[in-house]
């Protein structure tokens, strides 16, 4: 006898949670916050350090380091040496991090079908 797995949407990032972001020298912060708290389980589960490590490939970061806010259903993502040596000095407009928070939030995420109720952000 087999069990029959929920149905499942693939969706970015943006329909589970929004963002705040900030950056300092060569640093992003990038904080992630579940639009609902029925969302919190599939953002841990899925938007992990390797995962954000793959959606920033291009931009090399040295190092991907997530701290979990679970009271909050909320997570900083902190990506080392991303901004081309530092706001002030990078020669790439797009290299802040605000910008690079749009990357973050593209991230495709595989929800269950029966949470899509608690989607929030802007449709498509």
């Amino acid at each position: 006898m087999t069990c029959a797995t929920a149905p499942t949407i693939t969706v970015p990032l943006y329909r589970l949670a929004h963002s705040r972001t900030g950056d300092k020298g060569n640093r992003s912060n990038i904080s992630i916050i579940a639009w609902h708290p029925a969302l919190w389980d599939t953002l841990v589960d899925q938007v992990t350090e390797s995962a954000v490590a793959r959606q920033f490939a291009l931009r090399q970061p040295r190092q991907v380091t997530r701290y979990l806010l679970p009271q909050l259903q909320a997570m900083n993502i902190v990506l080392d040496d991303v901004l081309d040596s530092g706001v002030n000095d990078a020669l790439n407009l797009d290299s802040h991090g605000k910008a690079l928070s749009y990357l973050l939030l593209d991230l495709p995420v595989q929800v269950p079908a029966a949470l899509v109720q608690h989607f929030g952000g802007p449709r498509s």
